[in-house]
């Protein structure tokens, strides 16, 4: 049968292909639609799981807030170019919406949700992947929930911050998002430092100490006060806020009669192993191929 410019139109807005793809696919599939979509994302796949080992450590940081409930999301390209791209974009978008609908946070799980255009969420990553020709991941999800304010701060595509507070105001919240994107705190306060890390500081100040010379107890004094050095700079409260250094974290948020009751951080790659090029040796592997 004659294959249409409309069909291969259709085709393509469903599944992502190129329009060469669609005409063929069609053209074996004799017109059938629905076969022919079957085939793409069969395709599809297929060069999704040849990209699957390739490293994706760029992408985009996404936040969506319902009420008292809101979504930090993490979507990985393999290129800053293709993070950029708007199919790119909208994709991280309606992950994050079906994230935020359904509660659904852990990747494998979210794979398998309707996207709500008759898709689910893996099958629109494959043929994302086939129309940008990069790996892409749905990495991770986190939602936090609260019955106060709820703060979101988002420094471009690259770092997004959640907080929410008992008490206080949604400026107040949103103030604190802002610090924690920029300043990164571990954890909230002195008793959400894991007692193996305060172990290991403490270990490590106390032989700087007695390296010192110093006598016990005014080795003892020091090791106190560079401990509560340490968890002044990786506790929210202990912090100087980022928009007037001269106050602490905690004095803001007493002045306020409010406290942090969670909050959450991401930034696009973080802890992600990437390739380091070496120019150099690559240039060299070209001459040596070229010779």
């Amino acid at each position: 049968m004659s294959i249409s410019a409309s069909m291969v139109k259709e085709l393509r807005e469903r599944t992502g292909a190129g329009m060469m793809e669609c005409k063929k696919a069609l053209v074996e599939a004799n017109g059938d639609m629905e076969a022919a979509a079957e085939e793409l994302r069969k395709s599809g796949q297929a060069k999704a799981d040849k990209k699957a080992g390739r490293v994706a450590a760029d992408g985009r940081i996404v936040i969506q807030q319902d009420g008292a409930r809101a979504v930090v999301l993490e979507v990985n390209s393999e290129t800053d170019f293709v993070a950029k791209d708007e199919n790119f974009a909208g994709f991280t978008d309606a992950v994050a919406a079906v994230a935020l609908r359904t509660g659904t946070t852990d990747a494998a799980a979210l794979s398998g949700e309707d996207l709500g255009d008759g898709r689910t969420v893996e099958q629109a990553r494959t043929d994302l992947i086939t129309k940008v020709g990069e790996n892409i991941s749905v990495r991770r999800a986190a939602i936090v929930e609260s019955n106060g304010p709820i703060g979101t701060y988002t420094h471009g595509t690259r770092i997004g911050a959640i907080v929410a507070l008992e008490g206080g105001d949604e400026e107040l919240a949103r103030d604190i998002a802002m610090h924690v994107a920029a300043i990164n705190p571990v954890c909230v306060d002195e008793s959400g430092v894991p007692a193996e890390t305060l172990e290991r500081e403490r270990r490590i100040f106390t032989e700087q100490a007695l390296e010192s010379g110093k006598p016990a107890d005014i080795a003892e004094k020091m090791v106190t006060g560079r401990v509560a050095k340490f968890l002044k700079e990786i506790t929210l409260v202990g912090q100087p806020f980022v928009k007037d250094p001269d106050t602490s974290v905690g004095k803001l948020l007493k002045g306020a009669g409010a406290s942090v009751t969670a909050f959450v951080r991401y930034e696009v790659g973080e802890g992600i192993e990437k390739k380091a090029d070496n120019f150099v040796e690559e240039v060299m592997a070209q001459v040596k191929g070229a010779s």
